[in-house]
C-alpha cells in the first residue's frame, strides 16, 4: 500500500473534520497550525480539494470553506442508516428516559465504530465523538455486534485480532465466546471499566437492518450511574428493540425488492 496516498487521504478527511468542528472560513495558517501539517504539503492538498470541488477559496480574504458538494456526498446516509426515523426516535427516548448518552455502533473491520451519538446533559468523564472506534472483541458494543455472527466468523476475527502487530496479549477463544454467549443468552451486554476506567456501556444488538447491516444500541455513562439505573436501562433497551422490529422488517422487504427505504 502506498503510504503517501494513505497519508494524503487521512489528511483530506482531517481537514474536512476541522471545518466540521470550526464551522467558519479558515485561512491556510489556521489549518496548518490546527493540524500540524508542513506548509508545502498542506497547501498542495488544499489546492487539490479546491480543484476537485470540495473546498472553495476566497481570494480576497484568503480563506477556505467547504462547498455544497460535501453536504451532497452524505445526504443519503441518514435514510440508509435510520430509514423511517424509528431508530432515531428510539434513541431520543432512551436518552430522555435514562438521562445518559446513547450510542449507535456498527462494525468497522476489527472495531465497533460509533456512527451516531446523542450526548447526555449529565457530564461524562470522557467526551466521545462520532466516528470513535472501540476494539470489537474488547468492548460492550463490540460483543453485541459479534453476537449476531456465527461462531466460525467470530473465530476468524479472533485470529485476525491476535495477528495484529499491536495485540499485546493473545485473546483466547474461551474468553471471547464467553462474552458473546452471555449476550446471546441475556440479549444485552454490560461493560464496566473495559475501555476507559470509570466508564461503562449497557448495550444490545439490533435486529438486522437494510443491506444486511448489523448495529448495536447502547447507553453509556459513569459506571456508578449505570449501576444505579441498570434495570431501567435494560428495560428501555428491550422496549426499544420491540418497537424497532416492525420497522426493520419493512426495511428488509424494501431491500429484497429493491425499493427505496
Amino acid at each position: 500500500m502506498d503510504r503517501d496516498a494513505v497519508k494524503s487521504a487521512r489528511r483530506a478527511f482531517e481537514i474536512l473534520e476541522l471545518f466540521d468542528r470550526e464551522r467558519r472560513p479558515l485561512a491556510l495558517k489556521d489549518i496548518l497550525e490546527a493540524l500540524g501539517y508542513p506548509a508545502s504539503s498542506g497547501s498542495a492538498l488544499l489546492k487539490s480539494l479546491v480543484a476537485l470541488g470540495y473546498l472553495d477559496y476566497d481570494r480576497d480574504r484568503r480563506t477556505y470553506f467547504p462547498t455544497m458538494r460535501i453536504s451532497a456526498l452524505g445526504a443519503w446516509v441518514p435514510d440508509a442508516l435510520f430509514g423511517d426515523g424509528a431508530l432515531l426516535g428510539a434513541m431520543e427516548r432512551l436518552r430522555a428516559v435514562t438521562g445518559e448518552t446513547v450510542i449507535l455502533a456498527t462494525q468497522s473491520d476489527l472495531f465497533a465504530q460509533y456512527v451516531h451519538l446523542l450526548h447526555s446533559a449529565e457530564p461524562l468523564q470522557f467526551s466521545v465523538p462520532p466516528g470513535a472506534r472501540r476494539p470489537l472483541a474488547a468492548s460492550g458494543l463490540g460483543w453485541c455486534l459479534l453476537s449476531a455472527k456465527s461462531d466460525e466468523e467470530i473465530e476468524r476475527l479472533r485470529r485476525r485480532i491476535n495477528a495484529e502487530p499491536g495485540q499485546a496479549q493473545p485473546l483466547s477463544r474461551e474468553a471471547l465466546m464467553g462474552r458473546v454467549n452471555e449476550v446471546r443468552t441475556r440479549g444485552y451486554a454490560v461493560s464496566k471499566h473495559t475501555v476507559s476506567q470509570g466508564a461503562g456501556v449497557i448495550g444490545a444488538p439490533l435486529p438486522r437492518g437494510a443491506h444486511g447491516r448489523v448495529f448495536a444500541l447502547g447507553v453509556a455513562g459513569p459506571v456508578g450511574r449505570l449501576e444505579a439505573k441498570e434495570a431501567l436501562i435494560i428495560g428501555e433497551l428491550r422496549a426499544a428493540l420491540e418497537r424497532l422490529r416492525p420497522s426493520q422488517a419493512e426495511a428488509h422487504r424494501h431491500d429484497r425488492e429493491g425499493l427505496p427505504a
